[in-house]
């Protein structure tokens, strides 16, 4: 994992914490090795690629939550798919990255083995569009480590993510996205 950006990534869920430092009792958990994946179905095509990349970080003391990844980490089945998705649709030259940062909404006891059905509410950034949202989702506490699963919908049009007409019945204008991350205690 790039250190620089994992430590951006502590950085900036430090400074969303309400008193601007993290607390002596805070616990984080962190992962660099997330994986996030989408699916596009329609009648003529469908895609899916997957990052395996993803970095997030949980602060159990306050719930907040940021997430991160990079959107040329995505592998795709064929090399022409990836290049129009970083080409054409996501311009990962201007828009490198996708974000969230939000907090846990229920309260969850992580001293304690579980699963727990949430929502996170946050700001969603995908192609330089932020859109407040809240996702649902399982964290599940097991032996020292916290997962995280979420499936959700990302439309292209609340992030001004534009089809060619010519291949417009080839993508779907509403994405199925899948987030997986494992935790673990994060040591400084």
């Amino acid at each position: 994992m790039n250190r620089y950006l994992f430590t951006y990534i502590l950085l900036l869920l430090i400074g969303l914490t309400v008193s601007g430092t993290v607390r002596a009792q805070s616990k984080l958990y962190a992962t660099a090795t997330g994986q996030t994946s989408f699916f596009s179905e329609t009648p003529a095509e469908n895609i899916t690629a997957v990052n395996k990349k993803t970095q997030a970080i949980l602060n159990t003391s306050t719930g907040e939550l940021a997430i991160r990844m990079n959107m040329r980490d995505f592998d795709f089945p064929n090399e022409l798919m990836e290049e129009h998705f970083n080409e054409n649709y996501i311009e990962s030259e201007k828009y490198p990255t996708a974000t969230f940062r939000g907090k846990v909404d229920q309260t969850v006891d992580y001293t304690q083995n579980g699963t727990h059905e949430v929502t996170a509410t946050g700001a969603f950034t995908v192609h330089g569009v932020t859109q407040n949202r809240t996702l649902k989702g399982q964290l599940v506490v097991k032996d020292k480590a916290i997962s995280i699963s979420s499936d959700f919908e990302v439309a292209l049009a609340d992030h001004k993510i534009e089809v060619p007409k010519i291949v417009f019945m080839k993508i779907a204008q509403v994405i199925q996205v899948k987030a997986r991350y494992q935790l673990t205690p994060y040591n400084r």
